[in-house]
């Protein structure tokens, strides 16, 4: 049975699609975690929460593909598998986004806070950043309360030594977790309901100790901070910083000039707990457990030391999951680490793309939201390349006959520039910046860094008995270099170019392409070349929004000659960076708040769109200048909530913080005979708040509004 007769006569392109499938059987499981992203993907661009019939629908699908992919006609068994394993994603997203649902603020709060430390660590901005959980909010009823809290320190110090497990008590400031900054933005707010994370916000007063932590309460969290602060005392300094933060991940100690030259040079990844620091750790864990059977001949003729090896490599991989906290990164890479380790113990090849398929379909199905994060996207970009760039190597030869060490230092050079290459679109897209020098960052910092990391492991098997002074030693020596070439690499002219926000459709075009390249097998294969170029192609012609409104109307950004002018060099700093950053723009917002493009005393700020005349009004002499501001402009942004009636005091749009709780971030694009006025909030998920929808809005250029009148 291979397809019916009908089928197979009026669509005979179609019955060829199929036999090529049927023709690369035994190597297709690689495109089941593509099947289940690309279901993953179309949850997440739903404007509307599906419902009970959409979800019995998808069930009742995904049970008749996966039914006819058993039983049905043989050259469409495998689409019907593709096309079942996107209905599971789709489920899987569906499954996870009401697992985790979690109360989230629905006002401002400002009051006293309490809660139970679970995270200390530091904001963009450098301050010290507290994450809360069992949090206590005067007057707020239990149910409405939010699981965690993420407060930063803005006032003095604390006057005891901060550790997890602690209930702490505060006066802070807090809100939901904002949206995104411009329409396509990173959505602060969709990331965080999958945290559980339900109110953020800062603190000017002092952190009282309410309580120290009691019996093992977060005792992984503070065997964590313990041995933070030994390494730190016993490698004072950045480097002391920088060692802890890639053996524990308690970066709370690392400054914020070491974190900038991290982020120019392209070495932040070593500081991340992800892959990388994972496999250092497994390989040396494994090659000594290994080699130091071997040296015991009783042993090495009666047990395999090769699975024994990979059984205690296993148990130093949880360890250090527990130990640095189970975050995203850290999690894929322990997965990927399970899955070859698992193909170690059952005798298969411990690195292919079937394995890496493996690990990306837990991941996945466990929490589909990963998919969108820049720590999946660089590392399975960078391994999927990795393994296809040797593969190719391996089946040429290439270099068979060359010296050891050269082999090294060929494999060496091969790694960063394949891993370079694979991971400089998804480092674009995420941080919209691409260091000039980072391949070169990369060869000088690699090597050493597997020298850290074997040497933290040395250190904490010799420090019960007094002996981790060397290894200590060592991995200060590895750090001071990384630091040192991050250092020089970030002063260097033209070290990092500016890079603008892709259109929402170039990363998983790009994806997609990248995946037809390296998993299909045949002539079309160059199809996928095809779609990368396509890819770029549109990066490139990238509209960005012409005008911007922040969430709280503190701040409004034009698009001009000079590049993007902000009505403002200080406040609604987080917007002012996400503006800059997407447009590919390296001033820095005081900067930008001297271009020309407004007008007028500060709080009361004039500008012109496309014949529209606006005013951005903020402090108490926004608030004075409102009825003029109304009377005389199209366009008013004020920063407050209007006081008084809830209606305009002129015939303009006024833009208030009450009309922004409904839109989130506005963008303002010009059309013939005026602008339109869009709100960034455009759909209604399970992360939105209830807040009706509001429509885009038409403003007429000035005389077309006057004719209109």
């Amino acid at each position: 049975m291979w397809l019916p007769t009908g089928i197979s006569r009026g669509f005979p392109g179609l019955r060829r699609v199929l036999a090529a499938l049927a023709g690369a059987r035994g190597t297709l499981f690689p495109w089941v975690p593509v099947a289940v992203a690309l279901g993953i993907g179309l949850w997440f661009q739903l404007r509307q929460e599906p419902g009970p019939t959409v979800y019995a629908a998808v069930v009742a699908a995904g049970l008749a593909l996966g039914a006819l992919a058993l039983r049905g006609p043989w050259l469409a068994r495998p689409l019907c598998v593709f096309l079942a394993c996107g209905a599971l994603g789709f489920l899987a997203a569906g499954l996870r986004a009401w697992d985790v649902a979690a109360p989230m603020l629905e006002a401002p709060y400002y009051g006293p806070v309490q809660g139970r430390v679970v995270e200390i660590d530091r904001s963009q901005s450098g301050a010290l950043r507290l994450t809360l959980d069992r949090p206590v909010l005067s007057g707020l009823a239990p149910d409405r309360t939010p699981l965690t809290l993420r407060v930063s320190l803005h006032g003095p110090p604390p006057g005891f030594e901060l550790t997890a497990g602690q209930t702490v008590m505060m006066t802070a400031r807090l809100d939901a977790p904002a949206g995104p900054a411009a329409p396509g933005a990173f959505d602060f707010r969709r990331m965080a309901w999958f945290e559980q994370l339900g109110g953020v916000g800062y603190t000017q007063t002092p952190v009282v100790l309410w309580q120290e932590p009691q019996g093992w309460d977060q005792a992984v969290s503070r065997l964590r901070l313990y041995l933070s602060h030994a390494i730190q005392a016993a490698v004072p300094g950045d480097a002391g910083a920088f060692a802890s933060g890639a053996m524990t991940g308690d970066r709370s100690g690392i400054s914020a000039q070491v974190v900038q030259d991290l982020r120019v040079s392209s070495l932040a990844h070593l500081l991340a707990i992800s892959g990388m620091n994972l496999a250092f750790l497994v390989a040396f864990v494994f090659g000594l457990v290994r080699g130091g059977l071997a040296l015991v001949p009783v042993v090495a003729l009666r047990v395999n030391t090769k699975k024994l090896a990979a059984l205690v490599a296993f148990g130093v991989a949880a360890f250090y999951l527990a130990l640095s906290g189970a975050n995203v990164a850290t999690t894929r890479a322990f997965l990927m680490m399970v899955v070859i380790l698992g193909a170690v113990l059952l005798d298969r090849r411990a690195l292919s793309l079937r394995n890496v398929a493996i690990s990306a379909l837990l991941l996945l199905l466990w929490q589909p939201e990963s998919l969108f994060g820049a720590g999946f996207q660089l590392s399975y970009a960078a391994t999927v390349a990795l393994i296809a760039g040797y593969e190719a190597v391996a089946a040429r030869r290439m270099g068979a006959r060359l010296p050891w060490a050269m082999r090294q230092v060929i494999a060496l050079v091969l790694t960063s520039v394949i891993a370079g290459f694979a991971t400089a679109p998804y480092a674009a897209a995420a941080f919209n910046r691409l260091s000039d020098y980072g391949l070169i960052a990369n060869l000088l910092t690699v090597p050493v860094m597997s020298v850290l990391m074997g040497a933290g492991a040395v250190a904490t098997l010799l420090a019960p008995f007094g002996l981790a002074g060397p290894a200590l030693w060592v991995m200060g020596w590895a750090a001071e270099w990384i630091l040192y070439v991050a250092h020089e690499i970030s002063t260097l002219g033209g070290a990092m170019t500016a890079v603008i926000s892709p259109h929402p459709v170039v990363i998983p075009l790009l994806s997609l392409g990248a995946a037809w390249l390296i998993l299909w097998r045949g002539w079309l294969r160059q199809a996928g070349s095809v779609a990368i170029a396509l890819a770029f192609g549109l990066w490139i012609v990238s509209p960005r929004p012409v005008a911007l409104i922040s969430s709280d109307g503190a701040l409004v950004g034009i698009l001009g000659a000079q590049g993007r002018a902000l009505s403002t060099g200080s406040g609604a700093g987080y917007a002012a960076e996400t503006w800059l950053r997407d447009d590919g723009d390296l001033a820095l917002p005081a900067a930008a708040a001297l271009r020309p493009g407004f007008d007028g005393p500060k709080g009361v700020r004039r500008f012109t769109l496309n014949g529209v005349e606006g005013v951005a009004l903020s402090g108490k002499a926004g608030l004075a200048a409102l009825p003029e501001a109304c009377a005389t402009a199209a366009l008013v942004v004020l920063a407050a909530s209007q006081p008084g009636p809830q209606t305009a005091p002129g015939p303009c749009l006024l833009i208030d913080r009450a009309w922004l709780r409904q839109s989130g971030a506005v963008a303002l694009q010009p059309d013939p005979g005026g602008i339109w006025v869009r709100p960034a909030r455009q759909s209604r998920r399970l992360w939105d708040s209830d807040q009706p929808l509001l429509t885009p809005v038409f403003l007429p250029a000035k005389g077309a509004r006057l004719a209109l009148r």
